[in-house]
């Protein structure tokens, strides 16, 4: 049978076994809230008491307009940092700042958080507004939670009761339906140094969020990916497709291309705690855009709300040549851009009959985009061990905010990883592809040297 269908036929009986146990939406009365105090995600809509973080209006669906084919361009170039966090005086903001970034402050005297003025940019496109509201009396968690049903092309629970629902509003949130963009995986050593994993041309594609789709025609694919090698010169050519899907239990399908081999091949271990041999291994799978795949492997607790500091806005890093973007260890303070915001808080404890390399991590979701922004996580014996920071950037035109670069640090070994930097490379929303693009039989086809 064709790789293809059968992956395609496994996922459609995984739906039919999941089919009970279901979780429903909230009441008619809770979902009008996303018309009045909360924001159209759910996001609450008023500042806070002290007007550090300002209300919601609407966020940012016009700025300054970029070169064609170029990165999105800062809207908020003229805001200046209002205050500067550092190991000195970190003590008095620790309530607000993660482990993580307490420790980064620790380990590297270099290492600052300039705080910029709050601005909450975050915008969808009217039909995500729609679609979410609709999500929040019809989405239902299925099969334990490991699924969902009823829900399309918005948040799916936009008021969220569970840990793991607030890991699916981050698993489905907003995504421009069709992009492509040039990116890099950069590794820092030890020793400070920086060299580069891999260049790529990149094209994803979000079916949930398809403009002309709906609950009841959707299929259950939500990320497609599909990426080719242009450096570092051993590595041109090899390409990579992954196809996510929410229909367990085999939610995801990937397929690799070796030059060398001049074959494709499928790639069942793309996934969780195996190392990212994209990025040469300096980060896990699963620690690609903040959190990338099944949540299977822990049980969810939803912690509560809380202000934190977090990396936010950063058009003007990513428009900073990328020699000038970092110094040895870690991005420039100079030019990354942090801000207040409110985060959902939940921790992930690893699930009875589970392995995975890190048991427990601490998650910081964004309010306004349910996106992750910030990740701790623990060994064996509890110990922080590594700390991820997502740095989104505003996309007006579309409108939306994108959320997939991150940085991994290993804090006991003194190294990191940027995954899908996009310094000196490229942006574009572009139309929708054909389903057939991103599949193995278009890899195999596709294939040269």
């Amino acid at each position: 049978m064709n790789p293809t269908r059968a992956h395609i036929l496994v996922r459609s009986i995984g739906l039919m076994l999941m089919a009970g146990s279901a979780w429903a939406g909230v009441t008619a009365d809770e979902a009008a809230k996303l018309k009045t105090t909360l924001t159209p995600l759910g996001a609450e809509r008023a500042g806070n008491k002290e007007g550090s973080i300002p209300a919601w209006t609407g966020g940012v669906a016009k700025g300054p307009a970029g070169a064609p084919n170029s990165l999105p361009a800062d809207p908020y170039a003229k805001d200046k940092p209002e205050f500067q966090i550092t190991a000195a005086n970190m003590a008095q903001y620790a309530g607000k700042l993660s482990e993580g970034a307490q420790a980064l402050l620790k380990k590297y005297p270099s290492f600052h958080i300039d705080v910029y003025p709050t601005r909450r940019s975050a915008a969808v496109p009217q039909y995500v507004q729609d679609n979410t509201f609709r999500n929040a009396t019809k989405g239902e968690l299925v099969g334990n939670g490991e699924s969902v049903k009823g829900v399309y092309g918005g948040i799916p629970f936009p008021i969220p009761k569970s840990g793991i629902e607030v890991y699916w509003n981050h698993t489905l949130h907003y995504r421009v339906p069709s992009t492509e963009f040039g990116m890099k995986n950069i590794i820092g050593s030890a020793d400070g140094r920086r060299t580069l994993g891999t260049a790529a041309d990149n094209n994803n594609q979000a079916p949930y969020y398809y403009p002309d789709g709906s609950a009841e025609k959707w299929q259950g694919d939500y990320l497609l990916a599909r990426f080719t090698n242009k450096a570092p010169t051993f590595k041109v050519g090899e390409a990579l497709v992954i196809r996510d899907t929410v229909n367990a239990p085999e939610t995801r399908a990937a397929w690799q291309y070796l030059v060398g081999q001049r074959r494709v091949r499928r790639a069942p271990t793309v996934a969780y705690d195996t190392p990212d041999f994209v990025a040469s291994g300096a980060n896990y799978f699963d620690e690609v855009i903040g959190f990338y795949g099944a949540p299977d492997r822990y049980e969810w607790k939803l912690v509560g709300k809380k202000e934190m500091y977090i990396p936010y806005n950063n058009n003007r890093f990513f428009n900073t040549p990328e020699d000038e973007a970092f110094v040895p260890h870690h991005p420039d303070p100079a030019k990354t851009r942090w801000e207040l915001h409110r985060v959902w808080v939940v921790e992930a404890s690893l699930a009875p009959g589970k392995r995975h390399a890190v048991p427990k991590r601490r998650f910081y979701f964004d309010e306004d985009t349910w996106a992750v922004s910030m990740l701790d996580g623990y060994d064996a014996e509890g110990k922080l061990w590594r700390t991820n920071f997502v740095f989104p950037y505003t996309v007006p035109e579309v409108p939306a905010l994108v959320s997939d670069p991150v940085f991994v640090f290993n804090l006991q070994a003194g190294t990191f990883s940027c995954v899908q930097c996009i310094n000196g490379g490229y942006w574009r929303s572009v139309g929708i592809k054909p389903d057939r693009f991103f599949t193995g039989d278009a890899l195999a086809s596709d294939g040269v040297r």
